[in-house]
């Protein structure tokens, strides 16, 4: 795992390819990691699963509660048909993107 921050965003890579321990060990330290924006990085992982994707739901929610951003980059994924509630972007500049958008709308209160 790879943990990056600049300014207000936290980008957060999985280097190992096992998405179950990486889920995990995100889900232990957000703590540390819930008062950023979170882009979390999965595109080492060739082909992953519509459900280890949405495993990623609960700890969005969690993190959105705070009124922070959650989006995962994926690579080779069918966006639609996972859970429509997880922002999944092919890029991290996407990611960056949305996450400028979400922090306008919050600052004009939507």
């Amino acid at each position: 795992m790879k943990v990056e921050t600049k300014g207000h965003t936290t980008t957060i890579k999985d280097t190992q390819g096992d998405l179950t321990a990486f889920l995990m060990k995100i889900t232990h330290e957000h703590k540390s990691f819930e008062k950023h924006n979170l882009i979390i990085d999965i595109t080492h992982c060739k082909s992953v699963s519509v459900k280890e994707v949405n495993a990623f739901l609960p700890l969005c929610k969690a993190h959105k509660k705070n009124k922070k951003s959650f989006v995962i980059v994926a690579e080779d994924f069918d966006f639609n048909k996972a859970s429509d509630k997880l922002n999944i972007v092919p890029t991290k500049l996407e990611a960056h993107d949305i996450i400028e958008m979400e922090e306008i709308e919050r600052d004009l209160g939507f």
